[in-house]
């Protein structure tokens, strides 16, 4: 048997040159241990074409690398006298480029390691950005525009309750505990018809009710009522970036 890897490994059962062959017949267990002791080989692989750290379990990345690991398994050709390792390095880059692509709406900027000139797809996916630009930057200014708007209304819906936005970091509470408690009553009064309801008819909070339902006495309730009934209207509101915000620093 050819050495696929091109490397010395141990022999037996446990051979990747084994292993590949097995799992090229249909042995799902071979597949799985492969996938398993090359799943760093994937992820440096992913690294070092997005040009940062690839982990897994939390980048997409790693997950289209493992699929394209496995691809690399079942399209594999001893005959053509290259290793399978260079093979599945391939399979793993091209996969990659096909993601930027689907993504590139959403992206900043491509990775610099998928321009290099040693790709061979690198003038294709630089022609592919460049075309991209400009709906890119038309998008961001899209979305700078709806962002300013929902400031905005925003501002005006807190006008009703007396709250002015300037005054949004003065009446956050300090400790983050305090800053928890007080959205998690925010979010029930926004998600409880009820609460809601009352909230709403009477611009007040239902603070019996609350005390009732959440870990803050109705004390605290009163002293952070301003807060909760700004947090409040952004749940209510479905305020999405200003919301988006809120939840990435509480």
């Amino acid at each position: 048997m050819n050495l696929l890897f091109r490397r010395k490994e141990q022999l037996g059962e446990d051979d990747p040159n084994l292993l590949l062959a097995k799992a090229q017949g249909g042995d799902d267990r071979a597949r799985e241990v492969l996938i398993k002791r090359f799943t760093p080989f994937i992820l440096s692989i992913a690294s070092q074409k997005s040009g940062r750290y690839i982990k897994l379990g939390h980048d997409e990345e790693a997950s289209i690398s493992l699929i394209a690991f496995n691809e690399a398994i079942d399209t594999f050709d001893n005959s053509r006298g290259v290793s399978f390792l260079s093979f599945a390095d391939t399979v793993i880059k091209r996969r990659m480029i096909d993601y930027y692509r689907k993504e590139a709406r959403h992206a900043k900027v491509v990775p610099i390691s998928l321009l290099d000139g040693e790709d061979e797809d690198s003038q294709e996916v630089t022609q592919y950005w460049a075309e991209r630009q400009s709906i890119v930057a038309h998008q961001a200014k899209e979305e700078a525009t709806d962002r300013k708007e929902e400031i905005i209304f925003y501002s005006r819906c807190l006008t009703e309750y007396g709250i002015s936005f300037a005054e949004l970091i003065e009446i956050s509470p300090k400790h983050e505990d305090a800053r928890r408690r007080a959205m998690e009553a925010a979010r029930l009064m926004a998600t409880d018809n009820e609460l809601k309801d009352y909230f709403l008819r009477k611009k007040e909070l239902p603070l019996k009710q609350l005390s009732e339902m959440v870990d803050v006495s109705r004390k605290t309730l009163e002293r952070q009522r301003k807060y909760i009934i700004a947090i409040a209207i952004i749940f209510i509101k479905d305020f999405r970036y200003i919301r988006e915000y809120v939840e990435k620093i509480l």
